[in-house]
């Protein structure tokens, strides 16, 4: 293994002079693409062709979160542009569904198997297990490029190749020039199983939205709301893509929902949920690091130290609400699997979930999760440097902090 990447301009980021360029190009671009909720309705109508955006509570959403980035310290101009194109497809996303429901009203009585969902906080396991039940034809998994654009436009329908990928392809690319360090955190490519936490981003409440940004003011509003009727929206876009594209039984994974158990208890009755945890400590130095690394995208300077006290209580209180609800999930469909034991014997998890989801593991599966692990070597692309000191804290303090959780789960 390589010695760990050591991330030194966090706080202040370096770009290469290729990617100097096409941020000077976003720049010049930023004043064409304000965030201004009603320029990006109008250009949702114009470019769709469209002009049913469904119920119209998540307008106020919309429009606070709007604010609240306006109000991020050092927003540059290829982050106004980035969340200004981000927003107009979330928006393009709700006419798109709107008027497929409308074509297809059946769409909504499609029977949707109870899913099996991976609970969990980031570097936890849950992407390893996620592409791993997935790289079998047992279940039906969210691509990244259809997370973002999950239902074609009118003049691309059928359309192959399918030009959502062509464009997938070109922001992945940029991201990795922009960010060569984050495939060691967290890789991404066009075709990766992804989070349906994307999805619920086209309702205006996902935990998606705060690690986009630091937008204290719309998490206090998404903490204070019952998340149920955004689950359900959740719910119609998975009907929407299994009518599109097949599938059986939905995988999902998420880390939003450790604090939402209840929640997808009542709109997905009959849910397996597989609960993963690991030591807290280097869990949360290794999100604090990525989440510090990626503000690039949008800030001119980084205030890590914003990030650091924000995150360090967020995820303190989503390990609590998951210590309040993690009954709410029936022992008979829910287990809690720790990390140690997930790496010691990956496939014996595996077949642990298959057995708990009631779902037969066929020598096919099995055969798709060996070739997979073959490839997917734990860490093979490098691994990044982390330290409590290098964000102004310390093991012994964070030890503390998440105590409780600690005793609950991992004694």
């Amino acid at each position: 293994m390589p010695e760990p990447v050591q991330i030194h301009d966090l706080a202040r980021p370096e770009f290469t002079p290729e990617v100097e360029e096409i941020r000077a190009f976003m720049e010049a671009m930023a004043a064409d693409t304000p965030l201004d909720g009603d320029v990006l309705h109008q250009k949702a109508r114009d470019e769709t062709g469209l002009d049913d955006f469904g119920s119209d509570d998540y307008r106020e959403r919309f429009d606070l979160f709007l604010r609240a980035l306006g109000e991020i310290d050092g927003l540059h101009g290829p982050g106004i542009l980035s969340f200004h194109m981000q927003l107009l497809q979330v928006l393009k996303n709700r006419l798109l569904m709107e008027q497929l429901l409308k074509d297809h009203p059946e769409i909504r009585d499609l029977e949707l198997v109870p899913p099996v969902v991976i609970a969990g906080l980031p570097r936890t396991g849950t992407t390893h297990l996620h592409n791993l039940l997935a790289a079998g034809p047992t279940f039906r998994v969210l691509r990244y490029w259809e997370s973002i654009e999950p239902f074609p436009m009118p003049a691309e329908a059928g359309a192959e190749p399918d030009p959502r990928l062509a464009r997938t392809d070109l922001a992945v690319d940029f991201m990795n020039q922009a960010m060569p360090h984050f495939k060691l955190m967290h890789e991404m490519t066009t075709e990766h199983v992804h989070e349906e936490i994307q999805l619920l981003f086209n309702d205006l409440s996902s935990m998606l939205m705060e690690t986009l940004g630091h937008v204290p003011a719309w998490r206090d509003h998404y903490l204070a709301s019952d998340q149920t009727p955004h689950y359900e929206h959740m719910r119609t876009q998975l009907q929407c893509l299994q009518h599109l594209r097949g599938g059986r039984r939905w995988l999902l994974k998420s880390p939003q929902h450790l604090e939402q158990l209840p929640v997808l208890e009542k709109v997905f009755p009959g849910l397996t949920v597989v609960v993963t945890h690991r030591d807290p400590v280097p869990v949360t130095l290794s999100m604090l690091v990525m989440l510090c690394y990626s503000a690039r995208m949008h800030r001119a300077t980084v205030d890590t130290d914003e990030i650091v006290d924000y995150w360090v209580d967020r995820l303190d209180l989503m390990l609590r609400s998951l210590m309040r609800d993690r009954d709410a999930i029936p022992a008979e469909r829910s287990v809690d699997v720790r990390f140690d034991d997930f790496m010691a014997d990956d496939l014996a998890v595996a077949a642990q979930v298959y057995d708990l989801a009631g779902e037969e593991l066929t020598g096919e599966a099995r055969a798709a999760m060996a070739d997979y692990l073959a490839g997917h070597q734990r860490g093979r692309l490098g691994t990044v440097a982390t330290s409590p000191e290098m964000f102004g804290l310390t093991e012994s303090g964070l030890r503390e902090r998440f105590a409780p959780y600690v005793e609950r789960f991992l004694s």
